[in-house]
């Protein structure tokens, strides 16, 4: 008969409990075990709720604890199962090849129980692996063989970077538990990113009275400019969004803008339109046509809101410039380029905790591109751009935080995300003059667009239709969602010189200083 899981579990746990007796330390006043150790061998309605309590995706992000570059100098840090750990690096060429290789050695002490363990995520620019200690000694981690000069000289200047994942072993696995659902196409998909934004930005997801449909739409009432506020709560891009949405401190992850022809026709035009090839792409659609997919073929369950321009703006609007600009970007690729700009402004404002700039150091070689237009270089990879930074004297967080430039071409084109794409449009149609050419769009999230104060401000010039049976009259009109949806800071500030291009975005508060 094959054993319950639970029981090969707890054996396993009394295995480790045997064997932490006999290692060459003895711990006189630890605790045998920690409870939350422990809790995930309770029955799963005890366990989980506590776990949830404790845990939550957050979890899965590692902390950079310090880099380990040689015998000399040695790395001391607290772990968040042993108190006292100690790394140092041996370099050693024990392949007999040009560069050698080297070993990590990890000293771990003093856990606070004898059931936890660390989990550690180890990185180079060449490489990333990753270890997990729960016995109380020396352990080593070997690079046989260094990719070549260029890793040897980075690790004995930079060291190995080591990373911790402060939940642990069992806190990341319940953390990946509670993620996974962020990206489900289901009900638990929907209640997990509602969860998680309630509980980490601190949104209220107050339900609307029905119908969450606006039937009556008067395309009469949509003009040229007109900005469309999209949040996606469910299946692949609703993980995507709530994530972005945490980071960034928008509450809309999406975004279209409005176009009117010559002969009245409404048009949408929209920079991550999925195509037939499954490419993500910049469209011009006829309104009916990207209407009718959000509102039976959209299975991220969106909720829109549309926000009109203020009749000033409206009439500074060109369109023609402004049509000019869309049906030159018609078929282009999304920003995937410079998307990660728009975010990151300051060398430690814009990470949320436990995430710091090591982070993106390890994770870049999607953005190499836009770095090497910081740097004035080309076609570098990323371990080049990282010696090239040193050569120059800066640092890789201080070349994330280099602002994005709108006349930057790629080897694809201009890049522009879904809201660069809107902002672009609207500097081509001069709603950022006299200033535009001291406005970086690209340096702009989702939340600093709709912050703009370029929509209407008064609610009796609204359409009739906006927000029709809703007893809360919303600044702008929500024409689709079972929520209502929130925009803090909503149509508050004027443009200025430079605008965006310094500001942090740490949660829950996403405090913004004045003129960033």
């Amino acid at each position: 008969m094959k054993p319950h899981p639970c029981l090969c579990f707890t054996n396993f746990l009394f295995l480790l409990t045997l064997s932490s007796l006999f290692t060459s330390q003895a711990y006189a006043l630890r605790s045998p075990f920690h409870p939350q150790d422990l809790l995930p061998l309770l029955p799963r309605q005890v366990s989980w709720p506590l776990l949830n309590s404790l845990r939550s995706a957050v979890d899965l992000l590692p902390s950079f604890v310090g880099a380990a570059s040689s015998s000399n100098r040695t790395l001391k840090w607290k772990g968040a199962c042993f108190y006292e750990n100690n790394a140092w690096m041996e370099f050693h060429n024990k392949s007999g090849g040009e560069f050698g290789g080297g070993t990590l050695h990890i000293k771990v002490s003093k856990p606070h129980s004898w059931t936890c363990m660390d989990l550690y995520v180890f990185a180079t620019p060449y490489r990333v692996t990753w270890d997990y200690y729960f016995l109380s000694r020396e352990h080593t981690l070997e690079f046989k063989e260094w990719e070549g000069k260029a890793e040897l000289e980075y690790v004995k200047n930079k060291g190995v970077s080591i990373f911790l994942m402060e939940a642990g072993m069992i806190g990341t696995l319940q953390a990946l538990w509670d993620v996974f659902p962020l990206f489900t196409n289901t009900g638990w998909g929907e209640s997990s990113n509602i969860g998680f934004l309630k509980k980490h930005m601190g949104a209220s997801f107050e339900q609307r009275p029905q119908p969450w449909v606006t039937s009556n739409i008067s395309i009469d009432d949509i003009h040229s400019g007109d900005f469309l506020a999209i949040s996606k709560i469910r299946g692949r891009w609703g993980g995507f969004e709530t994530l972005e949405k945490w980071v960034s401190g928008a509450y809309a992850g999406h975004t279209a803008v409005c176009l009117k022809d010559s002969e009245g026709k409404l048009w949408i035009g929209e920079s991550g339109h999925e195509n037939d090839k499954g490419e993500d792409i910049v469209a011009i659609l006829p309104w009916e046509e990207w209407w009718e997919f959000e509102l039976t073929k959209d299975d991220s369950n969106p909720h829109i809101a549309l926000l009109p321009l203020h009749p000033d703006i409206r009439a500074k609007f060109n369109e023609t410039a402004a049509w000019e600009y869309a049906r030159s970007m018609d078929g282009k690729p999304y920003g995937y380029h410079n998307m990660i700009f728009s975010w990151i402004d300051t060398i430690n404002g814009n990470y949320p905790p436990p995430l710091d700039a090591h982070l993106p150091d390890y994770a870049a070689n999607m953005w190499n591109e836009a770095l090497n237009k910081r740097l004035g270089t080309q076609n570098l990879s990323l371990p080049e751009i990282l010696v090239e930074t040193e050569k120059v004297g800066s640092s890789f967080d201080q070349l994330l935080t280099i602002p994005e430039q709108d006349d930057w071409l790629y080897s694809d084109g201009k890049s522009t995300s879904c809201v660069a794409f809107i902002l672009e449009m609207y500097k081509e149609a001069g709603l950022f003059d006299p200033i535009a050419s001291s406005i970086q769009v690209t340096e702009f999230t989702i939340k600093d667009a709709y912050m703009l104060k370029f929509f209407e401000n008064n609610s009796s010039r609204l359409p009739k239709w906006c927000n029709d049976g809703d007893s809360v009259k919303l600044p702008y009109c929500q024409i689709r969602g079972k929520y209502r949806m929130e925009l803090p800071a909503f149509n508050t500030l004027d443009p200025y010189l430079h605008m965006n291009e310094r500001c942090p975005s740490l949660p829950p508060k996403y405090a913004r200083p004045k003129n960033c």
